[in-house]
């Protein structure tokens, strides 16, 4: 469980012109995503879509513009490894929709077995911590750790504690798919704590193109920032990314059913950023995108790309401070910043008009 004295902020600056989707737990890189005009669109679908509302028995609700199923039947049903767990309706004065409404818990370790074919997915667990009826103070009872296949997502997880004021957290992962047919999500209570219990209200998994945030075995890396010169680093199919942040600079929030193929949710940036005078808002609905023959369409939602923030085009005033966006990180780990540049205004007309 993390720490919360171990906290640390990491800082964006001297950007004049930013577009940042995210950042993934687990390992450092920079990574550029270029997009000019001329619209190329190549959408991908994903081969396997899974949205699981644990603890229904239902055939499906829709939520987020998908279709989730229970996973009281069928192919999905939890595999027991000591007692039942339970299938308990949220009890609450708040207003819960979709697999928030059910949850499956448990004083013993549990398992779902999902059919998945090779390759990369994302993993999203949506937990609502809350009381639960014949279940103790989530607070102290409600930790356990979540294992995908070889990987351990989360170790002494609370809910309670991530959701820091909100009703509901979601933890997002991209993991790695050895072989198939089937792939094993495990929760275990804390074995530490008397009466600890694990729960989830929702599991989504969702494949995503082989090299999106995955690099081929042929890539030969990047320099790592901050370590000695010359050293660089790849990122292999063999590490479990979280992502910590997803953002969408200039514009608005964006849906996961507003990204279609991946179901991905896009933040404002009005939260993180510290430092913006002044700060215009370009935008530019109309332009036609091309990406760079490395990169896929399907990077980001076209919204990220038609809006964005600029420092304007005073040279002197721009001298004078930083356009700083911080992002609270915890100490001792790697980070990946993926930043996507779009230029679309019409200003900017040949090279070295815009330089930062």
């Amino acid at each position: 469980m993390e720490n919360p004295s171990k906290t640390a902020t990491f800082s964006l600056q001297n950007l004049l012109f930013l577009l940042l989707p995210c950042l993934l737990f687990f390992f450092s890189q920079y990574l550029v995503v270029p997009v000019t005009a001329d619209f190329n669109f190549n959408p991908y679908y994903p081969t396997e879509n899974y949205a699981i509302n644990c603890g229904s028995s239902t055939g499906g609700e829709s939520f987020n513009g998908r279709y989730w199923i229970g996973d009281g039947s069928g192919q999905l049903r939890p595999i027991e490894q000591q007692n039942k767990s339970s299938v308990i309706k949220a009890i609450s004065e708040q207003f819960i929709q979709g697999p928030y409404s059910t949850a499956r818990l448990s004083y013993s370790q549990f398992t779902y077995s999902i059919p998945l074919s090779p390759g990369p997915k994302f993993i999203r667990l949506h937990f609502y911590p809350t009381s639960y009826p014949d279940f103790d103070d989530p607070s102290k009872k409600a930790i356990f750790s979540v294992q995908a296949g070889t990987f351990t997502l989360l170790r002494n997880f609370s809910a309670l504690f991530h959701a820091r004021g909100e009703v509901t957290v979601v933890k997002e992962f991209c993991v790695n798919v050895d072989q198939g047919p089937r792939f094993n999500l495990t929760f275990t209570p804390t074995p530490e704590i008397t009466d600890s219990y694990a729960f989830i209200n929702g599991i989504e998994v969702v494949s995503m193109p082989t090299n999106l945030y995955y690099k081929p075995e042929s890539d030969e890396g990047v320099p790592f920032l901050g370590q000695a010169q010359g050293r660089l680093y790849t990122l292999g199919n063999n590490a479990a990314l979280e992502k910590m942040y997803r953002i969408n600079v200039g514009g608005s929030e964006i849906l996961p059913e507003d990204d279609a193929e991946m179901f991905r949710s896009w933040l404002t940036d009005d939260a993180y950023l510290t430092i913006a005078k002044p700060s215009a808002l370009p935008v530019n609905v109309i332009i036609n995108l091309t990406f760079s023959s490395d990169t896929a369409s399907y990077s980001a939602p076209r919204e990220v790309y038609v809006t964005a923030r600029t420092m304007g085009t005073n040279k002197t005033q721009n001298e004078n401070y930083q356009l700083t966006w911080e992002f609270p990180v915890d100490s001792g780990f790697n980070y990946f910043v993926r930043l996507h540049f779009c230029e679309l205004q019409i200003e900017i007309t040949k090279e070295g008009d815009r330089v930062f």
